[in-house]
């Protein structure tokens, strides 16, 4: 059933293999004897991909219930204070991981010795059913309404350059000061080439000069240390250079939209019990950054 469930998710045999650590062979074997045993067709194959057929796709929807089921009664037999176990998968953009999650995860692995975390880091937002995702962390707009979610946390963002970029360009005062700047753009966030603010009495937008566009943060943070423009970042993406001073925040008395952290699950699959442990660990761990 757990094979059926991912060949159809992953849309190949071969996927479902290299996902599930299994030769290909053994899962168009095991699908086949599901087939049999069934004695209906479950799955058509197109051009490039395999498809549930009608019954196929029944099927489909009932087992993965069962599986998610399934996983929660084991996990409730056993007793979530002897550990979890199996393999649990997360999603997380490259920066906020490398800065946020991958420093603190030894205390939830400790908790867990018997369990595996496979970290998929990606700045873009991923497939989680086809990438087999039980967990995304993601802050910004939700990209898809029909996600399971939960939100996490609230930062503010702001506009912040190097104080060697501002020495040489000088540093702005109001939002209409940032035409004779350089903006660096994050192209997976909030971020778009025309910046909205709130001022105590009045909005604002302007539409700022752009030479750097980044798909990841990471682009986006060595540009604005290096000094070659003003971004538009969170707390979260820039702590340690707010902390240490080698980044700066600027136009202070100016509000830009906040930055809203969430949990994302794959639609229509109940939130197993390792990704509702890893969720709560995280989200008190992370409550004192």
């Amino acid at each position: 059933m757990e094979v059926f469930v991912r060949t159809v998710e992953t849309g190949s045999f071969s996927a479902a293999a290299r996902d599930l650590r299994m030769g290909q062979p053994a899962v168009s074997k095991l699908v086949a004897a599901l087939e049999d045993h069934l004695q209906v067709r479950l799955l058509v194959r197109s051009t490039r991909q395999l498809h549930p057929t009608e019954a196929g796709q029944a099927f489909y929807e009932r087992a993965r219930r069962t599986l998610a089921e399934a996983d929660e009664a084991e996990t409730a037999a056993r007793g979530l204070g002897k550990g979890l176990d199996g393999r649990l998968r997360v999603c997380a953009s490259v920066t906020f991981a490398r800065l946020h999650i991958v420093p603190r995860i030894g205390a939830f692995l400790d908790g867990h010795p018997n369990l595996r975390v496979d970290f998929v880091m990606d700045d873009r937002y991923i497939d989680l059913m086809g990438e087999n995702i039980d967990v995304a962390l993601r802050a910004g707009e939700l990209p898809d309404s029909s996600l399971t979610a939960r939100k996490l946390a609230t930062c503010e963002r702001s506009v912040v350059a190097s104080p060697a970029y501002l020495s040489r360009m000088g540093t702005p005062s109001a939002p209409s000061d940032l035409l004779a700047h350089t903006a660096i753009v994050y192209t997976q966030g909030l971020v778009a080439e025309e910046w909205r603010f709130r001022g105590a009495t009045a909005d604002t937008s302007v539409r700022i000069p752009t030479r750097l566009s980044f798909s990841a943060a990471e682009g986006v943070r060595e540009a604005v240390i290096a000094g070659l423009g003003l971004a538009i970042s969170s707390r979260w993406m820039m702590e340690p250079e707010l902390e240490s001073g080698s980044v700066v925040r600027v136009l202070t008395e100016w509000k830009l939209p906040s930055a809203d952290l969430w949990a994302l699950y794959p639609s229509g699959r109940l939130p197993t019990a390792k990704a509702r442990a890893f969720v709560n660990w995280f989200e008190e761990s992370f409550s004192t950054i």
